[in-house]
């Protein structure tokens, strides 16, 4: 009964299109006055919705966001861009391929992939369109690559399941490097094969000292990840304090030694950033209010009972819970999916032996794809906002990078070793 309530009030509110946070909050409210029989103690749900956000390591968030925005203001995107082009440029799919190592590149620096998309996605699609790009592959390789960008540290997704899964940040990070260049190489292919079927151009190759030229303005902002993920590894500062770092590093770029940030821009910067924080926050919050009283109602023993009865094969386990968490990315925003399905499944996993570790990076890939899915892509949007073409047609176009999309999630599904070799080696065995 307290299942079905569960699951029914918080699919009406969703399409009653109550914000995600009410939506959690509400729904956990009224379960809790069931089982507690008629009476709140709203003392209790005001230290449980606190508690959700007294956490140290949320601090990331707010930096990792504006990290994102003032490179997106500082030029930091173009000169990426610039040095993505004279190294691979001359490859078969030509700027397709600068755009997914851009992306790759700029994963390293941002966190999100609506900052990539937004972002990087406006220069990306201008060039593409300028060299003769048709606007169907300049859209579906932006969108594509971008799901790079909460896969290779730092990323915000991640953070946020290591909070709701208390699962190591630092290890979560550093496991999504491989993961990350993974799915990039996977597009590059899909790149280089579907150019070559449409003869798309492509530039000379460049010179060494083209090259050189491009990375001497790139350098300080490819500095970022080698700071961020040095600094962690060294242990001079934790994964949240490396946030203020890429903050502070991306502030001095753009005001300082770019000089493309005035401050008009950085005001409106500030504000953004403060907004999208102040949201996430609150999401994060009453998730964690909705997880508490998702285990006082015994769901989560109800849907591992279930799911065992299937099977207690893990890897069986493992593809069940893909086929349901890119369902799931096809109706729900990640940072919500997040929210309310790591409190539920997180005791299924540890109960079946799946590594929490392992896990994430798997839940994070199959909520990035669910950003190029309809009706609820929130890439799709933003690709419309940005060149003001109908989201279905960008969603048609972008089928075929399923494929590499699809290759890279099942060879990290089916291998662990992809995740957690590199914090086993980097920060020790568990």
């Amino acid at each position: 009964m307290e299942f079905f309530i569960f699951v029914a009030v918080l699919i009406a509110l969703f399409m009653g299109g109550m914000p995600v946070a009410f939506a959690l909050g509400i729904t956990g409210l009224i379960l809790l006055q069931i089982l507690w029989g008629g009476s709140l103690n709203f003392g209790i749900v005001a230290q449980r919705l606190l508690y959700g956000a007294n956490n140290f390591v949320i601090l990331a968030i707010p930096f990792f966001i504006l990290a994102g925005k003032l490179m997106n203001t500082g030029g930091i995107t173009k000169r990426i861009f610039k040095f993505a082009d004279v190294l691979v440029g001359h490859m078969n799919g030509g700027l397709g391929q600068v755009n997914v190592v851009a992306s790759m590149i700029f994963a390293g620096m941002s966190g999100l992939a609506a900052a990539d998309t937004a972002g990087l996605g406006l220069v990306e699609i201008k060039a593409m369109r300028d060299a003769g790009y048709d606007d169907d592959f300049s859209c579906a390789v932006t969108g594509a690559s971008s799901v790079i960008g909460p896969i290779i540290p730092p990323s915000v997704p991640l953070v946020i399941y290591g909070i709701l899964a208390n699962v190591s940040i630092g290890r979560l990070l550093i496991g999504g490097v491989v993961p990350g260049v993974l799915v990039g190489i996977c597009l590059m292919m899909m790149v280089s094969v579907y150019a070559k079927r449409k003869g798309y151009p492509r530039r000379p190759k460049s010179n060494a000292k083209e090259i050189w030229q491009a990375f001497k303005e790139a350098i300080g902002a490819m500095l970022t990840p080698i700071i961020l993920i040095g600094g962690i590894l060294s242990g001079i500062f934790t994964p949240t304090e490396a946030a203020a770092i890429a903050a502070i590093y991306a502030l001095i770029l753009g005001c300082f030694v770019y000089r493309e940030i005035s401050l008009a821009d950085l005001w409106k910067i500030l504000k953004e950033a403060s907004r999208e924080t102040a949201t996430i926050t609150f999401i994060i919050s009453c998730a964690t209010f909705y997880g508490w009283v998702l285990i006082r109602s015994r769901t989560p023993i109800i849907l591992l009972e279930f799911i065992t009865g299937i099977s207690t094969n893990p890897l069986v386990i493992l593809l069940l819970l893909n086929i349901f968490l890119l369902i799931i990315g096809c109706f729900m925003e990640s940072i919500a999916a997040l929210g309310i399905l790591v409190p539920t499944v997180t005791p299924l996993i540890l109960k079946v032996g799946i590594d929490p570790l392992h896990f994430g990076l798997v839940m994070i890939l199959n909520l990035m794809i669910g950003l190029l899915t309809p009706p609820f892509g929130m890439n799709l949007f933003i690709l419309n906002k940005i060149t003001g073409i109908p989201s279905t047609r960008i969603a048609r176009a972008c089928l075929p990078f399923f494929i590499p999309l699809f290759a890279a999630l099942i060879v990290i599904t089916l291998f662990p070793p992809v995740v957690t070799f590199l914090p086993d080696l980097l920060l020790g065995s568990r």
